[in-house]
């Protein structure tokens, strides 16, 4: 290895409302020496993710904020080009939770470094429709949303990378999937490229009639990944029984004081009768992570699953394709492509 500086981006500010110039940094730092026990990883694809956007906030939540000075949470797949562990060999393609960074040394043992067997899938869809977005889709239908053929399966923020494996696999179980895109262009990939049943444009002036229209039957599970105005309309429509499991809430992330918006828990909760309803996080489901990954890259391969992705080139423009991401800019999955 050549490389000895690590480029990585850190919190200089905590961002207020949506994030400005100056709250992010593009700082340089020595790649440190390795001790035993540890591998060395270079990142070539980082996952950017809009849980990260809470977590950069004070707000109280599932996970401790990052600190001021750090470097910004999140997933990355990358190749590991030093090793003081039995347990990995230099080559070993790895997902791990390095953050936004070119090089990161962890210890063999940290939560969330796995080993990726490609088997004639992309490797970026490990961090994708094979990935944790591809899990949290799954154990958040599979285990709460729990479908069962001929129900309607509504998810919004259905064109993003979560979103848009929760309705093909609602497709897979039989059910009427019905997608809350924004823009007509995102609502056509949902119908006409993923077999969405149908697909709503949440910006519609008459968005609740055309949800309505959308679902005949009613709703009987929402996953809910966006909150705020959707969730309410989407509250209407819920049939007795109905099951919503709450992924996270989009729509409120760059509000000033995260601490005092609505949830999704507060809509859901305050419904009588109350849907069954609740937040989840999908390391819930941590144990079943190599099954639910190979059954996801299995699908991925078979064109069962089908998914886009919204590439940004460089860890210098990871900031700006964030911010995108947050205003729904993407389609399907938001990488950056840091190496080869």
């Amino acid at each position: 290895m050549t490389d000895t500086i690590n480029r990585r981006v850190v919190l200089a500010k905590r961002p207020e409302g949506e994030l400005q110039d100056g709250d992010l940094v593009l700082e340089e730092a020595p790649i440190p020496a390795l001790a035993e026990g540890e591998l060395l990883i270079q990142v070539m694809w980082l996952s950017l993710d809009p849980y990260m956007r809470p977590r950069m906030s004070e707000i109280k939540g599932y996970a401790e904020p990052i600190g001021i000075g750090e470097v910004i949470v999140g997933g990355s797949l990358g190749r590991v080009i030093a090793s003081k562990t039995d347990k990995y060999a230099v080559g070993d393609i790895v997902t791990c939770y390095t953050g936004w960074q070119e090089y990161c040394v962890v210890p063999d043992s940290v939560d969330g470094l796995n080993k990726v067997v490609p088997n004639d899938v992309s490797l970026s869809a490990f961090l994708g429709s094979a990935g944790m977005p591809g899990r949290t889709a799954y154990c958040g239908l599979t285990y709460l949303g729990k479908p069962k053929a001929n129900e309607t399966v509504v998810v919004s923020a259905a064109a993003g990378a979560v979103g848009s494996v929760v309705g093909q696999l609602a497709k897979l179980e039989g059910c009427r999937a019905v997608g809350i895109a924004g823009g007509d262009d995102k609502c056509r990939y949902l119908t006409d490229e993923l077999g969405f049943d149908a697909a709503v444009d949440y910006k519609s002036s008459d968005f609740s009639a055309e949800l309505k229209v959308a679902c005949p039957d009613g709703i009987d599970v929402y996953f809910e990944n966006v909150g705020g105005d959707v969730a309410k309309a989407v509250a209407q429509l819920l049939n007795p029984g109905a099951r919503v499991p709450i992924c996270g809430y989009v729509s409120a992330y760059n509000a000033e004081d995260l601490n005092s918006i609505e949830t999704p828990m507060h809509i859901f909760g305050a419904m009588d009768p109350k849907p069954e309803h609740r937040f989840f996080l999908v390391g819930e489901w941590q144990e079943q992570h190599d099954e639910h990954t190979e059954l996801l890259a299995e699908l991925v391969k078979t064109g069962q699953l089908k998914y886009r992705e919204t590439v940004a080139e460089g860890l210098e423009n990871a900031a700006e394709a964030f911010k995108g991401m947050l205003r729904g800019k993407n389609l399907g999955k938001q990488l950056v492509h840091i190496a080869d």
